[in-house]
């Protein structure tokens, strides 16, 4: 907090384990408090950190903090995530190929409002749910991911699991569905979204989603972003956007 106070960043590398839960929330706290008296303006917190991080890696992080995990995290990452950047980096053969290895466990994002994900990786289940406002990139989400979702942007560079976006009312999401499962085998909730296929998204929502990638792979050294980019004009018809429907 001196630091943050006299305007200069503050850089941390070290180890973690599962016993270290929750963290960057302590911080995030405070960060939220100080801003609030108006005795912090701008903060440059960066946190580097190898190994297996315990629940709630991220939780009520604030803008400011940047949290880099290169090893593997619990449940609950970005629960209630408040403006940070979260950075999730696989090791050994996950990092070869990541979309097949879990990197994260369940119900990350739970009620985060602002800030952003890249995980060059799978999530468990429960992905975003009453995500309000984070924007986040993943390779692979299980059952019931974007659950009651109102803002905010999901994009998934792998499966997905049942029950896509039940109660979800805002925000989107993008899913490459390269064997085209989510509309044939209904994985996603028809009553609640509307899927659009790439070649008919506007030219300045596909330019994004493409922006978004890069900056993944930028982030995490995704493989299978970098995949993706080489052949982009090919991967990108693989892609379909879900929107909320309007609800009477």
């Amino acid at each position: 907090m001196a630091a943050i106070a006299a305007g200069e960043p503050f850089y941390v590398k070290d180890f973690i384990c599962n016993a270290h839960r929750a963290v960057g929330a302590r911080l995030g706290g405070v960060l939220g408090v100080a801003r609030a008296k108006g005795e912090v303006d701008v903060a440059d917190v960066t946190y580097d950190l190898t190994g297996t991080a315990g629940q709630s890696f991220g939780a009520f992080a604030a803008t400011g903090m940047t949290l880099i995990l290169t090893g593997q995290a619990n449940d609950f990452v970005g629960k209630g995530l408040s403006g940070a950047d979260l950075i999730l980096r696989p090791i050994g053969r996950a990092a070869e190929s990541s979309a097949d290895h879990v990197l994260l466990g369940n119900v990350a994002l739970y009620g985060a409002t602002a800030g952003r994900m890249f995980a060059a990786g799978r999530a468990g289940e429960r992905f975003a749910v009453r995500n309000s406002g984070v924007i986040t990139v993943v390779e692979g989400v299980g059952d019931h991911p974007c659950e009651y979702m109102t803002g905010g942007q999901v994009v998934v560079l792998g499966q997905v699991g049942i029950n896509f976006g039940a109660g979800m009312t805002g925000g989107t999401a993008w899913v490459l569905d390269r064997r085209q499962r989510m509309i044939s085998e209904s994985r996603y909730h028809t009553e609640f979204l509307e899927a659009m296929p790439f070649e008919g998204v506007a030219a300045e929502q596909q330019a994004a989603l493409k922006a978004l990638i890069e900056e993944h792979v930028r982030l995490t050294y995704s493989v299978v972003g970098k995949t993706l980019l080489a052949d982009w004009d090919a991967a990108a018809n693989d892609f379909v956007l879900f929107t909320p429907k309007p609800q009477a």
